[in-house]
């Protein structure tokens, strides 16, 4: 297994790392106590790799509890050696007061200074013994939350793109548009298979469909038109951290043109290393006349 130790300071951005490394298809816990992470770690090598890749964020809001964290960061080293990566975040004491202002949220250790200054000194002091475990050290004081999240996904993916997964999804018109895509493509305009007796009840999953659907020279300059686009677009998706993006095609009952154009847009995104999902919502649904 894979497992992240995520810690440093508070308001220095640990949440948005956690985020980040759940899109990435980490499994994530937060603030669990550090006796616990040799317990946990046996359990997920004994899920037959459902839990190969884990995050787990630890800092002071752990207590009295947060003293056993270099003993258990020593062992974890020692057992699982080049698995086990610790990332520490860390900002100027500046800059983690705007945010706390910003945010109106209290410093764990403010009980105990009344003075968040003076918590972040006494924070500061208890982080010390972790920066020897640490194998990332990231200053955050200049980052924004988008930029953290791809210095993140430029240590943990093997390819950018892995990062995002492109939902394509097929949806008839006549049951209502789909409320949760991002970008909706029209294809009613195109040759409608529907009205070819033989066709009528194949789908777009099928060549024989497909053929006649992309036989029209607009079926083939609206495809070339929407890769092309999509070309552009999801890069820069990608580089502002968005984790889906739903891509949707309408027709008239969902079965034919709007399938076919999902069928094709998902197989050249696949081609191109996007992590692809296609659905076909309206697919089974039968169209009265």
């Amino acid at each position: 297994m894979q497992l992240v130790i995520i810690t440093g300071m508070s308001g220095s951005g640990k949440s948005t790392v956690m985020r980040v490394m759940e899109d990435i298809g980490f499994y994530c816990i937060d603030n669990l106590p550090p006796l616990l992470i040799p317990k946990f770690v046996d359990i997920c090598e004994h899920t037959g790799g459902s839990l190969s890749k884990v995050a787990i964020a630890i800092d002071i809001r752990s207590g009295d509890m947060f003293s056993e964290i270099n003993a258990e960061l020593h062992v974890l080293k020692q057992r699982m050696q080049s698995q086990v990566k610790v990332i520490f975040t860390e900002a100027s004491d500046e800059v983690l007061i705007k945010r706390y202002k910003e945010t109106r949220r209290r410093h764990p250790l403010y009980e105990k200074t009344n003075s968040l200054r003076e918590a972040i000194r006494m924070e500061r002091q208890l982080l010390l013994p972790l920066r020897a475990y640490e194998d990332y050290h990231i200053e955050t004081t200049h980052l924004r939350n988008a930029q953290l999240g791809e210095e993140i996904r430029d240590l943990f993916l093997e390819k950018p793109t892995d990062s995002m997964l492109v939902k394509v999804m097929s949806f008839g018109y006549k049951y209502g548009v789909s409320s949760e895509s991002d970008l909706v493509v029209d294809v009613r305009c195109l040759p409608n298979p529907f009205y070819v007796p033989e066709l009528k009840n194949h789908t777009g999953c099928e060549a024989c469909v497909q053929d006649y659907v992309m036989q029209s020279p607009d079926s083939r300059g609206l495809l070339d038109k929407i890769t092309d686009l999509l070309d552009f677009l999801l890069p820069l998706y990608i580089a502002e951290g968005k984790s889906q993006l739903v891509v949707a095609f309408g027709c008239t009952g969902g079965k034919h043109r709007s399938v076919t154009f999902a069928e094709l847009v998902g197989d050249a995104l696949r081609e191109k290393g996007y992590r692809v999902h296609k659905l076909h919502r309206d697919i089974a649904k039968e169209r009265s006349v």
